[in-house]
């Protein structure tokens, strides 16, 4: 591949599918910013904003960064460069402590540019041959930067060099002879820029220090720790600020960069590569909302009910049963003094009819149930905990916290949600059977049956009381008719109950059942939406920021 190849690349960025990934980079953050750690996104939102930055500015300049430590030679071939023939703008440039710039062209164009990357006005230059069409009208849009040294004893130094590459369009990475090797330049600089190898060119600069011989083997190793560094078909130049004649390739890289009018896009492209690598680590495989399976819902159900009191709900419904059939069937004198006994579900505050236009704005009133003991509270955690690690298994473990802070999200509200769920469930038991009417009729046939037996017999006494004639009767056999009515309607009542007895237990059971499941329902409910539906919620916002990523890697 030829050097002009290598500077320019083998692919043209799209302005229009840069800013596409850039939005779904955006988008991406937006979904994940509630959950994930800032420290895990920093990078991302910073390339966010650089590139949001970038793309309002002229995209007719390059911006070019001359990068090396102490030595390397990078201000003088700064100077070489621009050949000397330099307007300043304003007063002369300070020290190498701060960042200058020289400006290919007017001036103006580039001004906010210079401005977004931050150098100052005292500190640019303008290369004024440039505007008069001669050999400099090649590099015409291009701002060259001279930064500090990135190994500067300073520490404001090094921090302003590690501002400014994450700005520019293009680096290129200044050595020497004796330290091109250095480890802190490989190690903490240039393989931090491994998914930049288009934007990037390194400089053996001193070259003519060394023989043709000496500077090919260089060339050679320096090559083979670029390739280390990742950058693998970076450009790798020799060049001389003493000799003219060794800029050549500089030069040529930096006249095809600035034809090419693409090194912007390229670090832009290049940057939402990096971010999108790294954010990669925290995007596993693809889960769905309902990941959350029934076994745990279920799990998580039974831990609610026993919480909110289920099981002395259902008791009651059952025991509330019986005591509305023995007063509806039972024998009717003693119906009053069973009526005097409180209802079981009117104890806790239940079994009211229930308002089916109710809204969620009336005010429900508590039950009288107790509140969760100490064991059962630390089983609802447990299950709400389980909630959380079942949805968070198939996912990094990044997303393990913001999952377990979902499902435990409206934990204060659980009690309040479960005790609403319970009075407002209608149990079902305000029904009553048909045949508990026909039993109650004929119990008070039965008993008028007794009654008038008894009042008979009553009279009889009565009338052989006071000595008058008898009344006389029919007689069932040889026992009377009177007393055949008042023991008959009597037996005929306990025994009307004792068989209605079982009936009445197995319509118990089966409220308790009703009830039950009613409850469980209710319960099911509200754990679906205080527990999973948060955690669906976080499951949701997975599923499209993986989506949203795939975009920014360009799959």
């Amino acid at each position: 591949m030829s050097l002009v190849e290598k500077v320019r690349g083998t692919d043209r960025v799209d302005a229009e599918d840069l800013s596409r990934r850039l939005e779904a980079l955006t988008r991406f953050l937006r979904l994940v910013d509630p959950y994930l750690p800032d420290s895990e996104l920093v990078t991302a939102h910073t390339v966010v904003e650089r590139a949001s930055g970038r793309l309002t500015l002229s995209l007719e300049h390059t911006v070019v960064a001359l990068v090396g430590s102490t030595g390397s030679g990078k201000s003088s071939l700064f100077n070489a460069l621009a050949r000397f023939k330099l307007s300043p703008v304003g007063v002369r440039r300070p020290t190498t402590g701060t960042a200058h710039a020289v400006v290919w062209g007017p001036l103006e164009p580039a001004s906010r540019l210079l401005d977004w990357v931050g150098v100052l006005p005292r500190q640019r230059f303008v290369r004024e041959s440039a505007l008069d069409g001669d050999d400099e009208a090649a590099l015409r849009g291009l701002v060259l930067l001279d930064l500090p040294d990135f190994d500067s004893v300073e520490q404001a130094h090094q921090l302003e060099v590690d501002r400014l590459l994450g700005l520019v369009d293009q680096i290129v990475w200044v050595v020497d002879p004796q330290k091109y090797g250095d480890r802190i330049l490989h190690r903490a600089y240039i393989s931090q820029f491994n998914t930049h190898a288009g934007v990037t060119i390194v400089v053996l600069n001193q070259a003519d220090r060394l023989t043709t011989a000496d500077t090919e083997t260089v060339l050679t190793d320096l090559r083979r720790l670029v390739d280390e560094d990742g950058l693998t078909g970076a450009p790798v130049l020799a060049s001389s600020a003493k000799q003219p004649g060794m800029l050549g390739d500089l030069r040529n890289a930096l006249e095809t960069t600035v034809a090419g009018r693409q090194a912007a896009l390229r670090r832009l492209a290049a940057d939402l590569d990096a971010a999108s690598e790294e954010l990669a680590a925290m995007m596993g495989p693809p889960a769905a909302e309902d990941e959350v399976d029934r076994a745990t819902v279920r799990q998580l159900t039974e831990t609610l009910a026993a919480s909110a009191g289920v099981p002395a709900v259902a008791d009651a419904a059952a025991a509330a049963y019986r005591h509305r059939a023995a007063a509806a069937t039972g024998w009717p004198l003693v119906r009053g003094l069973r009526r005097l006994r409180p209802d079981p579900l009117r104890k806790l505050h239940l079994g009211e009819p229930v308002k089916t236009d109710a809204v969620s704005t009336d005010v429900v009133p508590r039950t009288s149930l107790p509140e969760a003991d100490a064991a059962q509270k630390s089983a609802v955690g447990l299950s709400v905990r389980a909630v959380a690690a079942r949805a968070a298994a198939p996912l990094p473990e990044v997303w393990a916290p913001a999952l377990n802070t979902a499902a435990r999200s409206r934990d204060g509200d659980l009690p309040d949600a479960l005790d609403r769920a319970i009075a407002t469930t209608d149990l079902g038991t305000d029904h009553q059977p048909a045949w508990w009417r026909v039993a109650g009729v004929a119990q008070w046939v039965l008993l008028a049956t007794a009654t008038a037996g008894l009042i008979w017999l009553l009279l009889g006494y009565v009338m052989s009381a006071l000595g008058l004639s008898e009344i006389g009767g029919p007689e069932v056999g040889s026992v009377p008719l009177s007393t055949v009515l008042l023991l008959g309607g009597l037996f005929a009542g306990l025994l009307v109950w004792l068989l209605l007895k079982p009936l009445v237990e197995i319509g118990g059971r089966r409220a308790r059942r009703r009830a039950e499941q009613r409850l469980r329902a209710a319960i099911t409910d509200v754990g679906r939406g205080y527990v999973v539906a948060p955690v669906r919620e976080v499951l949701n916002a997975y599923a499209q920021a993986r989506e949203a990523l795939g975009v920014v890697r360009s799959e």
